[in-house]
């Protein structure tokens, strides 16, 4: 085996997988598109303050994830590790904000972080992601969560779970990270090393604390959910309204932390049973404030990103149909007039709209007609000189010889051959 492999931490997409992951961008073009989604691609990299500013100078991605690199001209760079951020720089920086509102925008991309790689967690990995810019509206948050619920059904996701909180305002929020910092002070000596070390910098994050005393100390911490405002209430009330509206079933978790900064009121992230201990499909939530920290105008959002490996190992495989090939071309011998008039039958096959393929490795005539059958050819062509073929239809056997300007017309017509 030779040693220049993938990385660590990265993996080849083959062509059998590259099929399922199309199923996926098939099934979020459709679902997104028939809700009024865009599709946007923003650069694999960014400036890094963008991910300083937008994502949170106190999250581990920021302070621990990112790949960060100076571009030999004094400027620092990071390859995207989310696509939140990136999309609402685009939103700024092309003036999105003069277009009716909201926009809607989806995407599916390739984004990188520099954790410890494990089953479904690799250092490049794809998402599919969608955001509303301008709404701040319940129903925009209730949206995201059905779109999202939709696109996991159709991907046949086994033992999906929604969990669903609010965050109220960044104001709140303060006043709250306040109360749980003085909390796990006063705890302090039953907690991990690791929390004790970010209780000023990121409170919340203990939460997901997998440390048995940790733990133990956060089944009795003050929630978040419990301190909420009126407005922010009654904004979460509407969205489990709606959801509940839409046969959509979920479960109140007021310990549920997303691992950024910008989240404002409704958060939420579906779980997979299928994937053990990292459950985590995909999530979101509401984000009031970003666009305004990036130099925009104070303009609301919400949006979601789940991973692509993450959907397509916890849901069913369909089987997968081969793609159709509707004409084989072959050569019954390897002079230069029949390889020239193959290769021009191929071409004028495609540019018919057929789906054709030439003999590229010089096989034998018989090898030549397994390869058709191989691969489900419907005819096969073979052909004999510059100006004549033996046109075989391969579900009955049947053949004729005709001239090759018939050959495409004939296939086309898809009539019996005799």
């Amino acid at each position: 085996m030779t040693s220049l492999q993938a990385p660590k931490g990265t993996f080849d997409i083959l062509p059998p997988d590259a099929e399922r992951r199309q199923g996926l961008e098939t099934a979020a073009r459709k679902i997104l598109g028939a809700a009024g989604y865009r599709r946007i691609e923003t650069p694999a990299f960014e400036a890094t303050e963008l991910f300083a500013r937008g994502v949170g100078e106190a999250t581990d991605i920021v302070q621990k994830e990112m790949y960060t690199f100076d571009d030999g001209g004094g400027r620092s760079l990071t390859l995207r590790p989310e696509g939140t951020a990136p999309v609402c720089r685009a939103y700024v920086e092309h003036g999105m904000h003069k277009l009716p509102q909201p926009v809607k925008f989806w995407y599916l991309s390739s984004f990188f972080r520099a954790e410890q790689p494990q089953k479904g967690r690799y250092r490049q990995f794809w998402q599919v992601g969608a955001e509303t810019i301008g709404a701040a509206g319940p129903e925009t948050d209730a949206e995201m969560i059905v779109l999202l619920a939709e696109l996991l059904e159709a991907m046949l996701v086994k033992g999906t779970r929604l969990r669903l909180s609010s965050l109220g305002s960044p104001e709140t929020r303060q006043q709250y990270r306040e109360r749980l910092t003085a909390y796990l002070r006063e705890h302090e000596s039953r907690l991990s090393s690791e929390v004790r070390d970010r209780i000023g910098l990121n409170p919340l994050r203990a939460f997901d604390a997998t440390d048995p005393g940790t733990r133990e100390v956060m089944a009795a911490a003050p929630r978040l959910l419990d301190a909420l405002e009126a407005d922010d209430a009654e904004h979460f009330a509407a969205v489990r309204e709606l959801l509940d509206a839409s046969d959509v079933r979920y479960e109140i978790d007021p310990t549920l932390v997303r691992g950024l900064d910008y989240y404002t009121r409704t958060v939420f992230e579906f779980t997979s049973d299928a994937l053990g201990a990292q459950s985590g499909v995909g999530g979101g939530g509401r984000y009031d404030r970003l666009i305004e920290q990036l130099g925009g105008q104070p303009t609301p959002a919400s949006g979601w990103a789940a991973g692509v490996e993450r959907i397509l190992m916890s849901g069913t495989e369909p089987p997968i149909a081969p793609d159709p090939v509707d004409l084989f071309i072959a050569l019954s011998d390897r002079d230069a007039g029949t390889a020239a008039a193959a290769f021009v039958v191929a071409r004028e096959a495609r540019r018919a709209g057929m789906a054709a393929q030439l003999e590229l490795t010089g096989r034998s005539l018989k090898g030549q007609l397994k390869q058709a059958d191989r691969i489900g050819a419907r005819y096969v062509a073979i052909v004999e000189g510059d100006s004549r073929a033996t046109l075989k239809e391969m579900s009955s056997g049947e053949q004729q010889e005709l001239s090759l300007s018939a050959v495409i017309p004939t296939v086309l017509r898809g009539s019996r051959l005799t």
